[in-house]
């Protein structure tokens, strides 16, 4: 659903395209869409959702998927790796092997600490089937609290990033006149065997499975708010039946960054989106 926008909005991001001030530089983050089968084949896999609390500076009150910004121990090279290297997610993500890295594991990480789900495991071919003991949850606050390094975390335990778990699926970058902007990649990934989400997070006031097409129309009828990223997300991951048609579609996507821009049409103001996104929106009325 594409919204009109008001016209003090489009006269401030008027100023930002037009050199008057000077945009916010973007911090790199990392989200993850993280799936599983769904009730109805034609609303697409179930998505884990959070509410962010309304309190947040950024985006609070809105739906968003499990992430947040890479952090500086997330650069570390010595952090036990599986799957897909560096290099290889570096060429997908179109971004240098260091950052690739780091935005790997801030995915991995951001994903236990707010939905209690760890994609890793003992081995190269094994995942972890139980993350709601005591003993985990103490790990997870630990790492909420940058008391504790996600590499330290995984020697401690004797695990190894499963990165073969994660498909890559866009990238999104704040629009230049924000205040607080993000260079995001988006994950998917399925939701391993044996493992539970919990309503865990610090910086969330409600989580909730709803299918990926059953979130766009909860938003359409106003009963949810989402910024157009997830929105436009949920809407093209719908089309796919399930987790695994999902990933298999991430294979080869296109991850160059978009920056949604105000644009015009006649005397209505509306925020761009990806033109392999838009025939979806028609189809829905957007």
């Amino acid at each position: 659903m594409r919204v009109s926008l008001p016209p003090q909005l489009v006269e401030h991001a008027r100023d930002f395209a037009e050199g008057r001030r000077t945009p916010a530089q973007p911090r790199d983050a990392a989200t993850v869409i993280l799936m599983r089968a769904g009730s109805d084949d034609h609303a697409g896999p179930d998505l884990y959702l959070l509410r962010r609390q309304t309190s947040m500076a950024f985006a609070g009150g809105m739906c968003v998927f499990p992430g947040g910004g890479v952090d500086p121990r997330d650069f570390d090279s010595a952090v036990a790796w599986s799957g897909p290297g560096p290099a290889e997610w570096a060429d997908r993500l179109r971004t240098s092997e260091e950052l690739a890295r780091a935005l790997v594991c801030a995915a991995v990480r951001e994903t236990f600490e707010e939905s209690g789900v760890l994609l890793a495991g003992p081995s190269a071919a094994e995942v972890v089937a139980d993350t709601t003991g005591d003993d985990w949850e103490a790990d997870r606050q630990a790492l909420e609290a940058k008391a504790l390094s996600f590499t330290a975390f995984l020697d401690r335990r004797g695990l190894v990033l499963r990165t073969d778990l994660l498909g890559a699926w866009s990238g999104w970058c704040t629009p230049e006149f924000e205040p607080r902007r993000f260079r995001t990649w988006f994950f998917v990934a399925a939701l391993p065997p044996g493992q539970l989400t919990r309503d865990v997070s610090s910086e969330s006031s409600s989580v909730a499975w709803m299918s990926a097409l059953g979130a766009c129309d909860s938003v359409d009828a106003h009963e949810l708010g989402m910024m157009p990223p997830t929105y436009v997300t949920c809407l093209e991951v719908g089309q796919y039946a399930d987790p695994d048609a999902v990933l298999a579609a991430a294979t080869g996507r296109d991850l160059t960054m978009f920056t949604p821009a105000v644009e015009s049409e006649g005397e209505v103001a509306t925020m761009s989106v990806p033109e392999r996104s838009m025939p979806l929106l028609v189809a829905r009325g957007g």
